[in-house]
C-alpha cells in the first residue's frame, strides 16, 4: 500500500471512530443522565477527549491524525501534499465521519437515517467555534513546534475544555458539523445551521495558521 493510500485509511477508520464515540456517547449519555444536561454533557466530554488520545497516539504516524478539513486546510497552506492530496483526504474524512454517525445509530438500534432537529445558531454560538478551531489548530502547531509527542495528549485536552468553556460545546470540525446535522440526538444540530459553524471554524483555522507563522517561527 502507499503512504498516501495508508494516510487515506488512517483518516477515514479514525474519523469514524471519533464520529461515532461523539455521537455515541452523546447517545448514552442523554440516555443515562436522567435529563440532566450537565451531566450528559461531561459524559460526551469524557469519551470524546479519550478516544481523541487514542486514536492520535496511534494514527498520528500514519495519516497525521487529522480527521478534521480545518486541519488538513491548514497543513496544506504550510506546504503539506498537494491541493489534490487535501482535497482527496477532506472527502474521506467526510464520508468516513458519515458512516461512523450511522455506526453509532446502528449500534443503539435507533433508525440510521437522521436528519436532526435541534438548533445551534447565533452571533455567540459562532464566536464560540471560531475561538474553539482557533485554539484547537495554534494547539496543535505550538505543540508540534515545541513537543511534538505531546500532541495526543494537548488535543485531547484542549477539547475536554472546549465542550465547556465555549458556547457551541466546540466542534471545532467542518466534518463532524456535516455529520452531526444528520443525527437527530444529544449531539446533533440542524442543517440550516451547520453553514454558520462551518464558515467560523475555517475563520477560526486560518486565523490560527497566520498567528502561529509569528508566534512559532521555523528555527532559522
Amino acid at each position: 500500500m502507499s503512504p498516501f493510500a495508508q494516510k487515506l485509511l488512517g483518516e477515514a477508520v479514525g474519523s469514524a471512530i471519533l464520529f461515532a464515540t461523539v455521537v455515541g456517547s452523546g447517545i448514552m449519555a442523554e440516555s443515562l443522565s436522567g435529563g440532566n444536561v450537565a451531566v450528559a454533557l461531561l459524559g460526551n466530554t469524557l469519551a470524546t477527549g479519550a478516544i481523541l488520545y487514542v486514536l492520535i497516539t496511534m494514527l498520528g504516524p500514519v495519516s497525521g491524525a487529522q480527521f478534521n478539513p480545518a486541519v488538513t486546510l491548514v497543513m496544506r497552506l504550510r506546504g503539506e501534499c498537494c491541493w489534490k492530496g487535501a482535497a482527496t483526504v477532506i472527502a474521506v474524512q467526510v464520508a468516513a465521519g458519515v458512516l461512523g454517525v450511522w455506526l453509532a445509530h446502528a449500534m443503539f438500534d435507533l433508525p440510521i437515517l437522521q436528519v436532526s432537529a435541534k438548533a445551534r445558531t447565533g452571533p455567540g454560538q459562532w464566536l464560540g467555534e471560531f475561538v474553539a478551531t482557533f485554539g484547537l489548530v495554534l494547539t496543535i502547531l505550538g505543540t508540534l513546534r515545541h513537543k511534538p509527542e505531546a500532541v495526543p495528549t494537548a488535543v485531547a485536552l484542549f477539547i475536554v475544555a472546549g465542550y465547556w468553556f465555549t458556547s457551541s460545546t466546540s466542534f471545532a470540525n467542518p466534518a463532524i458539523t456535516i455529520a452531526r446535522s444528520l443525527s437527530d440526538s444529544f449531539a446533533g444540530i440542524a442543517p440550516a445551521d451547520a453553514p454558520g459553524f462551518i464558515l467560523a471554524q475555517l475563520a477560526g483555522a486560518l486565523t490560527a495558521h497566520f498567528l502561529a507563522k509569528g508566534l512559532f517561527p521555523d528555527r532559522g
